[in-house]
């Protein structure tokens, strides 16, 4: 086991959905190919909004997607941790104090933006006296904390940017405390990123300023900063970024009969030079990753396209991916799994070849005839041609009229997988009855 460490961070304020489950799939298949381990991390600062029906949820995402984790955290449990650094950082003067309420910082940016300049902090907290910070005390007033960025470049070599370079005078010093004391996610992510020694960050672009402030604050606490790789972002099939992204649940797409593999799959190759195409484990999957095929471009995510990925998938899936989900034996999944959508549909075909179907009888004189020549068992892979010769010589029908009223009685069904496959599936008491109108 090499020294990488990845971690995913989701916070416990809503389902999985689309565009966190790309970040988790990028993260564990990094941390796989690198030979590396993959952290979980539940970033639950937000008490107003965590639940554990979400993180369990969570959970039980990662876990039916594959996507096991080694260690694990939660911030919760580390906040005097992060209140120590803190203090610390406070004493050195890189925390400080500020006591504008909201609607003041509102009126200050709005005026800066007024003036064509950017809507940053302008650091007025630091000229504040002591006579100043007392009145407002008095006034009830609590403070929020802000991280203060020491001016001039920040700059790393981002895995999927490049180089990324940011002015720190022109962002503004983040806050990092509320005035209610709770944490937001900036510096608690920092602190346990070095504490549990995370060499590699992937996440979506809309972290990079994030990642410029907590560059600075890696430096601050003494850490070595990470790897940092920021995904595109991606957008619905109309072109732009849509709510809709967010509220796509991995638990919903597992209901409706994607398999994990077509999504991990799906998410890992949208948006790379490399075709999209099935992958049956994750770590074949893994051993294809390579930032340098992913496009700046945002990716167009569409439930269409994920659904239509995954019937070309399960098309294709060898018995040994469904054999401890499915009742039936490999010849028989492979004689249907050319005519499934879902792994599930099954059920249809095996009901067709095991259970009693009431045919359909287009020309009951036509069937009596193939009924009368159906051969008895057993039969062999030349026992269908030689039937449908017989029927031909007999009946002179060939083309639909010969192949559609026999598969409508036989199966009740307008198509499927080829009737010399199903036939000896059903065997020959069933497929006798059926053709001579009998439910069976």
């Amino acid at each position: 086991m090499s020294d990488i460490k990845v971690r995913f961070a989701p916070s416990p304020t809503g389902y999985m959905h689309i565009g966190n489950t790309r970040t988790a799939i990028f993260n564990w298949l990094l941390a796989k190919k690198l030979g590396g381990k993959f952290m979980l991390r539940i970033d639950d600062t937000d008490k107003e909004r965590s639940r554990k029906e979400y993180e369990d949820a969570i959970r039980e995402s990662l876990t039916w997607l594959g996507l096991k984790w080694d260690e694990e955290a939660r911030q919760s449990a580390r906040v005097t941790r992060y209140q120590e650094v803190t203090a610390r950082l406070l004493a050195a003067g890189r925390i400080y104090p500020c006591y504008e309420t909201a609607e003041e910082l509102d009126i200050m940016r709005k005026k800066l933006m007024t003036k064509g300049l950017p809507p940053i902090y302008d650091r007025s907290a630091l000229k504040l006296t002591a006579e100043q910070i007392a009145l407002y005390e008095k006034e009830g007033r609590k403070p929020h904390y802000r991280f203060k960025l020491i001016d001039g470049d920040i700059v790393w070599n981002d895995l999927i940017r490049g180089e990324c370079r940011y002015d720190a005078a022109k962002l503004g010093d983040p806050v990092i405390i509320r005035a209610d004391g709770s944490y937001l996610y900036h510096l608690p992510s920092v602190i346990d990123d070095f504490d549990f020694g995370i060499t590699h960050i992937i996440r979506g672009e809309d972290h990079v300023t994030n990642t410029a402030a907590q560059i600075q604050m890696f430096e601050a606490i003494g850490g070595k900063t990470p790897v940092f790789g920021h995904l595109p972002l991606l957008t619905g099939a109309e072109g732009k970024l849509s709510k809709r992204l967010g509220s796509v649940g991995v638990l919903d797409l597992r209901e409706q009969g994607i398999e994990a593999m077509a999504i991990c799959s799906y998410l890992t190759k949208l948006g790379t030079s490399d075709a999209i195409e099935p992958f049956y484990d994750l770590q074949s999957l893994a051993d294809t990753l390579d930032f340098n095929k992913l496009g700046r471009s945002q990716p167009k995510f569409s439930e269409a396209d994920l659904a239509h990925f995954n019937t070309h998938l399960v098309r294709n899936m060898p018995y040994s991916f469904v054999a401890d989900r499915i009742d039936s034996d490999e010849t028989f999944w492979n004689a249907v799994r050319g005519n499934l959508t879902i792994v599930s549909d099954y059920k249809q075909w095996k009901n067709i070849c095991r259970c009693a179907v009431t045919p359909i009888i287009e020309d009951a004189a036509f069937l009596s005839v193939a009924a009368e020549l159906l051969p008895a068992e057993p039969w062999n892979e030349d026992t269908f041609s030689s039937w449908i010769n017989e029927i031909k010589n007999r009946t002179n029908r060939k083309g639909k009229d010969l192949f559609h009223p026999l598969r409508k009685a036989i199966t009740a069904m307008d198509d499927g997988p080829e009737l010399k496959i199903l036939l000896p599936l059903i065997g020959y008491s069933r497929v006798h009855s059926r053709l001579n109108g009998i439910a069976a």
